[in-house]
């Protein structure tokens, strides 16, 4: 292990972001060079920056898990780097405005439409890129998956204009935003790390009491992303607990309603109140539940 394997002084590593420079270990790199071998590498990269990374990763090893993992099941996937991506980034960091050529629901072809780009976004549940743009005429925020996109030329915009198109679109977003709060059931406090994980794309607060040994999770999400979250929470089952969030927690009382119905089990409102309550006694419920099950 070299000098800079690992750095843990904060003012080192203040220096280095500031001169633009990132810090590897050897795992990290021998990820990576797995990661230049994945066909998609190509779409992903420049040709010239891609061999410029292999020819510095040359003397790592690469990350063998064929031998410890099997791939079975395998659901079809899209493109990981569709072609226009690279092309949708650099008039991003240009902060310049484009015409698109797109397809809309009904296979209707939209020819060189002016707009300016907000965002490209990858959608956890659909496994696609969306872009997120304004549309100078009709002057409305849309949403297009990078697939339906058939051409993208680039259209000069004055700084004025880009800046303007920006502050509308994040005042949008914004308040297309909502918030949770997620508790974890103690019993289940060894499990943080992979609650975390369930909900790794989206932003978040971690809060500990240490009086009650609790933590809360406060997530921030795009109402879009409404049905994610649920399928996430009915995953984690008796993990976590909506506290904060009507809305959520309302659907969550749903799904175990319908759940306890097709089974023949006519829900009890005063039993559904035991999950919804806070405290001691909604925590000994849920506790004697994961016992029994």
């Amino acid at each position: 292990m070299n000098l800079f394997e690992k750095i843990f002084n904060y003012q080192i590593i203040s220096r280095l972001d500031e001169s633009g420079l990132y810090t590897l270990t050897s795992h990290e790199r021998s990820w990576l060079k797995s990661m230049l071998a994945h066909p998609s590498a190509a779409a992903a990269f420049a040709p010239g920056t891609l061999e410029k990374l292999r020819n510095r990763l040359e003397p790592e090893q690469t990350a063998d898990v064929s031998s410890g993992l099997t791939e079975k099941a395998k659901s079809r996937e899209g493109e990981a780097f569709p072609p226009l991506l690279r092309q949708l980034r650099r008039l991003l960091r240009a902060r310049q405005g484009f015409r698109l050529t797109y397809r809309v629901k009904n296979g209707r072809i939209q020819q060189d439409q002016s707009g300016v780009p907000y965002k490209l976004e990858y959608s956890m549940v659909k496994r696609e890129w969306y872009l997120l743009w304004y549309h100078l005429r009709n002057r409305t925020f849309m949403s297009t998956r990078l697939q339906n996109i058939t051409r993208v030329s680039e259209e000069p915009v004055t700084a004025e204009v880009y800046s303007s198109v920006n502050r509308r679109l994040e005042g949008s977003l914004l308040s297309r935003k909502d918030q949770i709060v997620i508790e974890v059931i103690r019993r289940y406090n060894a499990e943080l790390s992979r609650i975390l994980y369930a909900f790794s794309c989206f932003e978040k607060e971690v809060d500990y009491t240490a009086d009650t040994d609790t933590y809360r999770i406060r997530l921030t999400y795009q109402r879009d992303d409404a049905e994610y979250i649920l399928s996430k929470l009915r995953f984690l089952g008796m993990r976590v607990k909506v506290v904060e969030g009507a809305e959520l927690r309302q659907r969550m009382r749903e799904t175990s309603a319908k759940a306890l119905r097709r089974y023949g089990i006519e829900p009890d409102p005063a039993e559904a109140d035991k999950f919804t309550a806070d405290g001691p006694a909604a925590e000994e419920t849920a506790a004697s539940m994961a016992e029994e099950i």
